[in-house]
């Protein structure tokens, strides 16, 4: 028999370590601060064993409420995403992804059709989302740049996040050498300040900084680029689709890796549900086919041969 103590507790308390406050976990339980506060103190009773450093403003976990709560998360996502299944019409299969605005643009939407086509019976709801949202409990998955290191989600490597300068044709035939770069045309991202100094320093450029016009996104700098703006530092996969129908050209040969990847990433009750299957089989197809993952498996394979 299972042996459930308190279940309002266990609720409680996951919600205010989720959220990080007893304010927070209130809001979603629809009770006050104080009985969530109650709630997580009863519970803490019954197990024998403190959850919660209360400090001034603030909740800190202690070890074995990180161990409790790092369990119970998961088994609270599942619980949920079973409940929606059968709430669901029997015929309904819906997909939610979770990307960046820019993903979404450059990437995901031109390579959906192909998906529709493999999967026609899978709804596609795409939701974007900025570097400091969480993940949505309604995601299926989310693609995200970074280090991999997301706690409590699975992460799979996609491709690599190479960059390049990329302008157009006619702004290119001015450019000879990095050198000729100018510091008031590289278009810049707000978010990504490293890139142009990552770039000009592997280009062996240092009297050069970038001093155009910046962006919130990488789409819209891009979009600056192909409009003749200045020179944008591109980044794959979003530039890949422009380059080969030449709305933008490669000034030069020297493409860097930034240092990150893309990720597809999920909670791990997820990979048996038949519907995110069937996407992540096709999304790492499409991605291995990408310019950036055949760059990545040659310099891999140059690393290994240099080994030897």
């Amino acid at each position: 028999m299972r042996r459930l103590l308190f279940l309002n507790g266990i609720k409680a308390f996951e919600a205010a370590a989720r959220t990080g406050s007893f304010a927070a976990a209130g809001a979603e339980m629809n009770v006050s601060a104080a009985a969530i506060s109650r709630m997580v103190n009863l519970l803490e009773q019954r197990l024998g064993v403190t959850l919660f450093e209360r400090k001034a403003n603030r909740l800190v976990l202690t070890a074995a409420g990180r161990t409790y709560q790092s369990g119970l998360t998961p088994i609270f996502d599942a619980l949920a995403s079973l409940t929606a299944q059968i709430m669901a019409p029997a015929t309904a299969r819906v997909l939610t992804l979770g990307v960046g605005p820019t993903f979404a643009l450059k990437w995901l939407i031109p390579h959906l059709a192909d998906f529709r086509q493999e999967e026609p019976g899978i709804e596609v709801r795409i939701t974007t989302f900025g570097d400091a949202v969480p993940f949505g409990e309604d995601w299926s998955c989310g693609i995200k740049l970074g280090d991999g290191d997301w706690p409590g989600l699975v992460a799979e490597p996609l491709f690599e996040a190479d960059l390049l300068p990329v302008c157009t044709p006619r702004l290119a035939a001015s450019l000879k050498r990095p050198a000729d770069l100018k510091g008031p045309s590289l278009l810049r991202v707000a978010h990504a300040a490293e890139d142009w100094p990552l770039w000009l320093k592997a280009a062996g450029v240092t009297r050069v900084t970038a001093r155009g016009t910046e962006f919130q996104y990488y789409g819209q700098a891009l979009q600056a680029a192909i409009d003749g703006l200045g020179v944008a530092m591109g980044i794959r996969p979003y530039i890949d689709d422009d380059l080969a129908a030449g709305r933008l050209v490669a000034p030069f040969a020297l493409s860097v890796p930034k240092g990150e990847r893309w990720y597809l990433v999920y909670r791990s009750f997820q990979a048996g549900q038949r519907d995110f299957a069937a996407f992540r089989r096709w999304i790492t197809r499409a991605a291995a086919a990408q310019p950036a993952s055949r760059a990545s498996s040659r310099r891999d394979a140059a690393k290994k041969d240099a080994a030897l």
